[in-house]
């Protein structure tokens, strides 16, 4: 899938579990709708940085591209050190190891992690990175071009500000769900874990599948392209992607989020 997509399919995942979290009651207060669901849309871009091409290697600069570039080698180099006889040679590190239910998991711990040790400065910390991906995914018209780079920035970090202070509020949302002393934002890794896992969907639904399960073998692959049959599967960037599922990601979103709200 494109960034906008995988964005926008990031944000529904989270206002569905805000409506089944009500559902089961742990209702969501609102700060932690609208958090969680831009952290997830940002977060669903995240899978990509082992790719130079993808919008998360631009967000960021020269930082960025650094980061890409150090990931694609990295994950090429653990490909290259597990493979099976089965799994097909590369020549790049894309769709392997961020690409994985591992790499979700992990990032989501270690978001959570940084959130609750760190306090107010880590929270904004990842609030910051992730609210400058999903601009760049929800609003990638407006925030396409290096000369509107520094504008995104001062927008991401004015809304991880506001948003750090409407959670900070007693009753707000920093304690949603892990309520015990030292526990205040554990929740943040979440939306982190989510948005990687629908990133990972996503890819699988593509021609080329996307490898989830690993370091879990399949036959004679641990690298198994996961996806439906490929007479189901279609190319980034298709019809099928802009006409129909982008579209859907509108609408199951906008349904999440109203019953998450009690609106229906």
């Amino acid at each position: 899938m494109m960034g906008p997509a995988h964005s926008l399919s990031g944000a529904a995942a989270w206002l569905g579990v805000g409506a089944a979290a009500a559902a089961f009651g742990y209702p969501m207060p609102w700060p932690v709708l609208l958090v969680g669901a831009l952290v997830c849309a940002g977060a669903a871009l995240a899978p990509d940085l082992d790719h130079k091409a993808a919008t998360i290697s631009r967000a960021f600069g020269p930082v960025s591209r650094w980061i890409c570039e150090i990931v694609d080698k990295l994950s090429y180099a653990v490909y290259k050190a597990t493979r099976k006889p089965g799994d097909a040679r590369r020549t790049g590190g894309h769709r392997t190891l961020t690409h994985t239910w591992l790499w979700a998991v992990l990032i989501g711990v270690g978001s959570s992690a940084v959130a609750v040790t760190c306090g107010r400065w880590g929270v904004l910390a990842i609030l910051f990175v992730h609210m400058v991906l999903a601009i760049e995914g929800l609003l990638w018209r407006a925030a396409r071009g290096s000369s509107s780079d520094v504008l995104v920035w001062l927008l991401a970090a004015t809304s991880a500000w506001i948003l750090a202070g409407m959670l900070d509020r007693p009753g707000q949302g920093a304690d949603w769900l892990f309520s015990d002393p030292g526990q205040a934002y554990m929740w943040l890794g979440l939306p982190v874990v989510l948005g990687a896992l629908v990133h990972d969907i996503g890819d699988a639904l593509t021609v080329s599948g996307c490898p989830v399960l690993w370091p879990i073998p399949v036959g004679r692959k641990r690298w198994y392209p996961v996806g439906p049959p490929k007479v189901l599967r279609f190319r980034a960037g298709s019809w099928v992607e802009l006409r129909v599922l982008m579209p859907a990601f509108m609408v199951l979103g906008g349904v999440g989020g109203a019953a998450a709200l009690n609106f229906i």
